[in-house]
């Protein structure tokens, strides 16, 4: 079976690292804004700014479609599968089987994006059979460049992405790790 057809489960649930990455519920609606509601999220990701209750429920919505499509699955970062900390998100895409993140400003400074980043890549590694993950990052974004180097990546070869988002033009590269 090919990567880019199967689907995903309806319920994902990893362990490891110290975490526990977990579906998005509707309990989790009042702790999303002082996750995402940040100027650094707004700047480096397309998440939507300002993000409020509204920003919230569509989110939950989102994340729903992308996981039914096949598409992409997002996931809260919890300590053990209570309190939400941060997103960890998969998405298959032409460039490849993507990562990305994001963790609220309170719950920054503890590794969550590493370990959640790794949990991830494994889960593609051995789910998903993805020969290669992938993360899309600004160089100027020290704190994800800091990421994809503890997470074990390496900067590809390859053409930047450019692109505008929110009115503001950016230049992703793309670091990778690969199965072993």
């Amino acid at each position: 079976m090919s990567s880019n057809t199967s689907s995903f489960p309806e319920r994902i649930e990893l362990t490891g690292e110290g975490l526990v990455l977990r579906d998005w519920t509707e309990e989790d609606l009042a702790a999303m804004p002082e996750l995402f509601d940040h100027p650094d999220i707004a700047y480096w990701t397309p998440i939507v700014s300002p993000f409020d209750e509204a920003a919230s429920l569509a989110r939950l919505d989102r994340a729903r479609q992308l996981r039914a499509e096949g598409t992409a699955v997002l996931l809260a970062i919890t300590l053990d599968g209570g309190a939400p900390l941060g997103e960890v998100m998969l998405r298959r895409s032409p460039e490849g089987t993507e990562i990305g993140y994001a963790v609220g400003p309170a719950h920054r400074g503890q590794g969550l994006a590493v370990r959640a980043v790794r949990v991830m890549a494994a889960y593609a590694f051995e789910e998903l059979a993805a020969d290669r993950v992938i993360l899309e990052l600004e160089a100027e974004n020290a704190a994800s460049v800091a990421v994809a180097t503890k997470a074990g990546f390496a900067l590809l070869d390859v053409p930047p992405i450019t692109g505008e988002e929110k009115g503001r033009p950016f230049v992703l590269q793309t670091w990778g790790l690969d199965r072993l």
